[in-house]
């Protein structure tokens, strides 16, 4: 006798988690609520009938994965869903955690959702601590306009050729005072803030370093590998192999470039074809850094520096050729752009667009094919 496979869709939250069944027949039913707790879920799964049978999934959220990799411990075939591709219908007024989960299990049946990529426990804690770095640069912002604003309204403007920011800019800062104890007060303590904050992105960032041998061998060797780009350091190198995994996974450069939301938005009808910005719907984390990286190619192409070549030691020669063709088709690009007329800021994601395309190329001569690729798609 056949087995009768059974979809179970789940609405997961911070305490509670509601479930429906669809079963291969057609029918959907509602099962309720349970508590958000391993030995829930475990007793869940004993009574739907076991993992052989059972096909499980639930959006991606704030929850995180563990629930997915309780789920795979278990047995249980398991996705976890795009939240934004779920179909909806345009008439439906009515939303409450057991009719999501009632539409996640009809929809999982009828092979309608899109599954995210899940990232193994290395590489979700290095994505962790890249992100962390990053809210700390942005607070690290934060505090040097607090500085020099403050500077600002009480007339102190650095000497001209000083450059912000610098050892010489950092000297100059400490030699500050003001009249008044309640001014240097204020002044010193928005200097201990911003050196605070500097330390963290040092720690940080040695941690970062610290934590790369712990990644699998494939993506270790994809991180040296992207650092032979020009713009793309080892920060940026390891923000991009945290937030993509495998490069492997994307078929085409165009899908990581759609991915990334680095494609124009596009409304066409019948012999009326508009484009216009980029979509912003992917990855927002991979996005900033590409931009960033993209603005080193407006200097023409030039050999390597001391710091590029430093990057290269060691690398396959199939690399350093992709980095160098890299440099050589995005320069030209970059000041043609220009000369165009395209605001600065275009042209920057532009090129950013296209320096995906050789970071998926690097991506393909690292790593290994798989034996079977996941979605393209990630939270």
């Amino acid at each position: 006798m056949p087995m009768t496979m059974r979809y179970v869709g789940l609405d997961v939250h911070a305490e509670t988690i509601a479930v429906a069944v669809a079963a291969s027949d057609g029918s959907v039913r509602e099962l309720g609520t349970i508590r958000h707790r391993p030995e829930a879920v475990r007793k869940l799964i004993t009574k739907l009938g076991g993992p052989a049978q059972l096909r499980v999934c639930y959006e991606a959220g704030p929850t995180g994965y563990p629930l997915y990799w309780q789920l795979t411990a278990l047995g249980v075939a398991c996705d976890v869903i795009a939240p934004s591709l779920v179909p909806t219908k345009a008439g439906d007024r009515v939303k409450t955690d057991r009719k999501d989960a009632a539409r996640l299990a009809r929809c999982y049946r009828a092979g309608d959702l899109t599954a995210v990529w899940v990232p193994d426990a290395a590489t979700e804690a290095l994505r962790d601590l890249v992100r962390a770095r990053e809210v700390t640069k942005q607070d690290q912002l934060r505090a040097r306009h607090r500085v020099s604003k403050f500077l600002l309204r009480h007339g102190c403007q650095r000497p001209d050729g000083m450059r912000p920011w610098t050892r010489a800019h950092a000297q100059w800062l400490a030699r500050q005072t003001f009249a008044g104890p309640t001014l240097q007060v204020v002044y010193e303590e928005y200097r201990a803030a911003l050196a605070l904050l500097t330390d963290r992105v040092v720690r940080l960032e040695r941690a970062i370093g610290a934590a790369l041998p712990t990644l699998a061998p494939a993506q270790y060797a994809l991180v040296g590998a992207l650092a032979t780009l020009r713009g793309v350091r080892q920060i940026t190198a390891a923000t991009i192999v945290s937030e993509l995994g495998t490069l492997r996974r994307f078929a085409t450069a165009p899908q990581l470039m759609s991915y990334a939301g680095l494609v124009p938005r596009e409304h066409s009808s019948g012999s009326h074809v508009h484009r216009g910005a980029i979509t912003k719907t992917g990855n927002a984390h991979l996005r900033r850094v590409l931009v960033e990286a993209a603005w080193a190619y407006r200097h023409r192409p030039t050999p390597a520096s001391g710091v590029l070549r430093a990057r290269q030691h060691g690398q396959p020669a199939t690399i350093i050729a992709i980095a160098t063709k890299a440099q050589q088709h995005l320069c030209p690009r970059y000041r043609r752009f220009l000369a165009h007329g395209t605001p600065p800021l275009a042209v920057a994601t532009r090129i950013a667009r296209e320096l995906l395309g050789f970071i998926w190329a690097i991506g393909h001569a690292v790593e290994p094919p798989p034996a079977s690729l996941g979605a393209p798609m990630s939270a």
